[in-house]
């Protein structure tokens, strides 16, 4: 007698049919089968950030033009890698967007969610935002390009003008908007870095004397310095300075924005300006923003960008210090990071990873 069921019988008697916890169990299966399909193809509103394209600062682009062109000085061909790093910010308004792709960001090390306001910011606002934006990295081009001068020992003129004053700057009242600083102490002020030299000798709390130029006259105005929050000494005045640049600097990159890549410009710049190979084929990726007096300053994504320069064959990458709290415990593997605190501390990086021998180089764990 065969086990197999008789293929002219009744279907009813062939497939057992189905109990009360069984049909829960597959309504269950196909509602959680729908709700996966619906996370798969909703629109979310939310933004997710992970990373963008890199740039080889000392490489070229598609059709052959530098990313970082010199021109008005000498320059000298350079080996391996200084990649700057983006972060790519996707949304529902900017793409086909799901769900399914915010919660693959949340488990994620390499990308972060929020929600789309958060990070996107209110629509009417969102021009100006962008417009700041590539005001920043047009104005971090310049900063990198006046501070890998100066590191080189080349200074480069500029015209101070006040632009705008702390609440609590003693200048109030002393010195106006548009007044053009000529001297701090006696001292003249031919550059950007001139008004930190003078300010550098002081205390917080000491008297500073500046000459200004207003209009057709030339008067000084004494009045105290402030607190710079470590015991150093701050007018409480922003000024703008107007550069009077020895050399062309080109950055062909489109459709990037912010400050971050300025380390990363002024690295190639030096390193183009030197006849020394300072990297020796290493390939090292980086961020931060830059003053005009070398100053590394904090940005945001870095995270995402350790992941990018990783990603992008990098070995090594250089990091803000004050984005090292970010940094410890998200570090891919095949990464070497190193914190650097101004331009000199990035440049020194790049030639003892170039000679093999980091041992002396600062990390964010020893930072």
């Amino acid at each position: 007698m065969t086990n197999e069921p008789d293929p002219f019988a009744p279907v009813e008697d062939v497939v057992e049919p189905t109990g009360r916890k069984d049909l829960v169990l597959a309504i269950t299966g196909l509602g959680a089968a729908l709700i996966l399909a619906l996370l798969s193809v909703l629109p979310a509103q939310f933004a997710v950030g992970s990373p963008g394209p890199t740039f080889n600062t000392l490489g070229e682009d598609e059709d052959g033009t530098p990313v970082v062109e010199i021109s008005g000085a000498p320059t000298y061909p350079a080996s391996g890698e200084l990649r700057l790093t983006t972060v790519s910010v996707g949304s529902a308004s900017s793409g086909w967007f799901t769900l399914g792709q915010v919660l693959r960001g949340w488990v994620s090390d390499a990308r972060y969610v929020q929600p789309k306001e958060a990070v996107l910011g209110d629509p009417d606002e969102r021009d100006a935002v962008e417009q700041q934006s590539q005001e920043q990295w047009i104005t971090s081009q310049q900063s990198a390009t006046v501070a890998a001068l100066g590191a080189l020992g080349q200074e480069v003129p500029a015209t101070i003008t006040v632009a705008e004053f702390t609440d609590e700057s003693n200048a109030q009242g002393l010195l106006e908007e548009d007044d053009v600083i000529t001297a701090m102490n006696g001292t003249p002020i031919d550059s950007y870095t001139d008004v930190f030299d003078v300010l550098g000798t002081l205390d917080a709390g000491d008297d500073v004397t500046v000459t200004v130029t207003r209009g057709d006259e030339t008067f000084d105005e004494t009045f105290a310095t402030l607190d710079d929050g470590s015991g150093g000494a701050v007018m409480g005045i922003y000024v703008q300075p107007e550069f009077d640049m020895p050399i062309d600097v080109t950055v062909n990159v489109e459709q990037v924005g912010g400050p971050s890549a300025g380390l990363m410009f002024a690295l190639s710049i030096m390193d183009q300006l030197t006849e020394a190979d300072e990297l020796r084929d290493a390939h090292v990726a980086g961020t931060g923003a830059i003053s005009a007096d070398g100053d590394v300053e904090p940005i945001g994504g870095i995270r995402m960008k350790l992941h990018g320069a990783r990603d992008a064959g990098a070995t090594y990458f250089l990091a803000p210090v004050e984005n090292c709290d970010e940094v410890v415990g998200n570090i891919p593997d095949g990464l070497s990071v190193f914190a650097v605190d101004d331009l000199d501390d990035g440049y020194a990086a790049i030639q003892a990873i170039g000679a093999g021998d980091t041992s002396g180089l600062a990390t964010c764990e020893a930072s």
